[in-house]
């Protein structure tokens, strides 16, 4: 049964990472004590240090060994759907395709399942539940949090690609005016045959370049040491050495403060705290309080979980924006307004969305 009790683990959670937040957003307001390359070094620590460091944290902490098929591959199908649909949206309905593809997927589908997750599942359906999140968590940092940088360095990889100056291959004979007819339509069917291969080898071009970036990114390294240390560890009952795994803990545990303190130095760069615009900012959480949850309750349906398992499953899918995406999308400099209201509202309204959908799950 949630009760206050709950309401005040969750307030326990949250209420520190908005005072760093807050703090952060005083500094830039009132005191002006970084300047703008400052803060970009301050996200970059976040986004290369505390956040690889937490991933290892949190994924060797969870036994492999014990993991909910069903929950996992259900997951694993809400990511796909989420894939497909905002691939099809973006290409038809936006300039910036590739960015909103990236964004959709993100609002979507990556939960603050670590912070606010836990004392909310816990409160509503026990120490069991907790498991099952945890097991999400993994499942995020190894898997989703990995394709979400790759999506990022491929789109910088075409930024790269669309910087460097290409030679104009043309002839004169395809610089004069096309005759009209028949040799015209036979022509355009030449060029094409012709630009066929150029695009398959700028396609592997771009993923060779982001492939390249993607390993030598911390975070790559971090997820599949945690990963592999959580085999060796649960499987021969190994523990990391006290000194070793005090220096992982104490620069893992401040990387949650130091992305909330980044969150905050953006939100004071910008003119609004909402940073997006009304507008967007309903759009987002739409998609992060409806959309999401639509399509986890669609996956878990299709992989056949019921009780327990499937209100967890939606419930969690019903949290609010991880803080992750967006230090990555401010370090790639990808819609990092959006991403930043995400986190700050979402936070806000979370315990109530969190309760309605369990009001909704119960009545069923």
């Amino acid at each position: 049964m949630f009760s206050l009790i709950n309401v005040y683990h969750v307030f326990e959670a949250t209420v520190p990472l908005y005072t760093t937040m807050i703090l952060a957003y005083l500094c830039i307001k009132w005191c002006n004590l970084f300047t703008p390359e400052q803060c970009s070094g301050i996200n970059k620590f976040v986004a290369k240090i505390s956040v690889p460091l937490l991933s290892f944290q949190v994924i060797s902490a969870n036994n492999p060994y014990q993991m909910n098929i069903k929950l996992l591959l259900s997951d694993m199908l809400q990511k796909l759907f989420a894939l497909l649909a905002f691939a099809v949206l973006s290409k038809a309905l936006c300039r910036n395709a590739f960015d909103w593809l990236i964004t959709g997927f993100s609002l979507s589908t990556l939960p603050n399942t670590l912070i606010v997750g836990i004392p909310l599942i816990k409160g509503m359906y026990g120490d069991e539940a907790v498991k099952f999140l945890s097991q999400i968590v993994v499942l995020q940092s190894v898997v989703w949090y990995t394709l979400l940088l790759c999506l990022f360095e491929f789109r910088a990889a075409k930024v790269i690609a669309a910087a460097t100056p290409t030679r104009n291959t043309d002839t004169p004979e395809q610089i004069q005016p096309r005759h009209q007819g028949e040799e015209e339509e036979e022509e355009e069917e030449e060029e094409e045959e012709k630009d066929l291969p150029i695009r398959y080898s700028r396609a592997l071009f771009f993923l060779l370049l982001a492939g390249r970036k993607l390993m030598i990114n911390p975070n790559t390294y971090a997820s599949l040491a945690g990963l592999l240390w959580a085999l060796i560890s649960f499987r021969w009952g190994i523990k990391l050495p006290s000194i070793i795994s005090s220096c992982i803990t104490i620069l893992s545990d401040g990387g949650l403060g130091m992305a909330m303190f980044s969150l905050g130095l953006f939100t004071a760069s910008q003119s609004n705290i909402i940073a997006c615009g009304t507008w967007m900012m309903i759009l987002s959480m739409g998609i992060r309080f409806i959309v999401g949850p639509a399509l986890m309750a669609m996956s878990s349906y299709a992989i056949g979980m019921r009780g327990i398992l499937l209100k967890v499953a939606i419930v969690q899918a019903a949290l609010p924006q991880g803080i992750v995406p967006f230090v990555f999308a401010k370090e790639y400099g990808v819609q990092p307004d959006i991403m930043s209201t995400g986190v700050i509202i979402g936070m806000v309204v979370a315990v109530p969305v969190a309760l309605a959908y369990n009001f909704l799950l119960d009545t069923k």
